[in-house]
């Protein structure tokens, strides 16, 4: 008897102790200096139900400029509970993905491969008339993911699905130098490889979908969020992928945008639904700058 029963508690201790490694496995964790657990929750008007892409001026995170998918308007406004925006008219009804601003030029990405250029200094006016089109840029495909770097001049855009790659293997990025006369040239690739995501989440199935990018101005790491895959993936300078973090979807409904303050807070918003509002969730950095 007293065998058997040490022989039933062995194996109950056995089996807890592989449910506890499970769920420590299943566990959300945070990049360094953050926790994603807790964050400032800015809760978004109607009209930013679709929210999919945000941005500052030269990380003053005094004023946030974000755009949603479905209509040509640029929307701005002071982080609060909830936000209360201005916007300007820019373009017609379309798909619009992202937004970036490298010196005083705003840039709107399209999910065609578009981009809309227009100056930061007239977004007062109801409805823009200096605006660019730059079209034949980036090959066919689907794009969700921009940055643009002051110091550089450089715009740097991640294909979401492109025509010309096997996302299960690799995603491409583009580099554009923003010249003075507002064009755009290209100026050069480089790539995700979707096997070093894989090697850290061990799902060797999965499709790399990235729906916004950031670079940490802190640490010069790359932050990419992946709505369809629930992760935020960071890579070095190099875009060597270094670490991977699954979202958990009570904060992350639908990941679309990411964007860096000054002081290195992390920004993530979220597209809405029939239940929920679109928001914004400021992480603060507590790391060492």
């Amino acid at each position: 008897m007293k065998s058997s029963t040490s022989i039933y508690t062995l194996m109950l201790i056995a089996i807890l102790g592989v449910s506890c490694a499970q769920s420590q496995q299943q566990e959300y964790t945070s990049p360094k200096g953050y926790n994603l657990k807790e964050p400032n929750r800015y809760k978004m008007e109607d009209d930013l139900l679709e929210i999919s892409g945000i941005t500052f001026n030269k990380g003053d995170n005094n004023t946030i400029f974000a755009i949603e998918d479905e209509d040509g308007k640029l929307f701005y406004g002071r982080p609060a509970d909830r936000m209360k925006t201005e916007h300007t008219k820019f373009g017609k009804h379309g798909d619009y993905e992202d937004v970036a601003i490298c010196n005083e030029r705003v840039i709107v990405l399209k999910s065609n491969g578009k981009l809309y250029t227009f100056p930061l200094s007239e977004i007062k006016e109801q409805e823009l008339s200096n605006v660019h089109e730059h079209t034949d840029l980036l090959p066919a495909g689907e794009y969700e993911s921009m940055y643009a770097d002051d110091a550089t001049n450089k715009l740097y855009i991640l294909c979401k699905n492109c025509d010309d790659e096997k996302t299960t293997k690799s995603s491409t990025g583009y580099i554009l130098d923003i010249l003075p006369n507002d064009s755009l040239k290209q100026a050069g690739t480089f790539k995700i490889e979707v096997s070093q995501i894989t090697k850290l989440i061990k799902d060797d199935k999965i499709k790399f979908r990235p729906s916004a990018m950031a670079q940490n101005p802190i640490t010069k790491q790359w932050y990419i969020v992946s709505a369809v895959n629930s992760l935020l993936v960071v890579a070095d300078r190099k875009w060597q992928v270094t670490n991977v973090y699954p979202l958990n979807r009570k904060n992350f409904l639908q990941p679309e945008g990411i964007a860096f303050d000054n002081k290195g807070n992390l920004y993530i918003s979220n597209e809405g639904d029939e239940f929920s509002r679109g928001n914004i969730l400021k992480f603060s950095y507590f790391g060492k700058r």
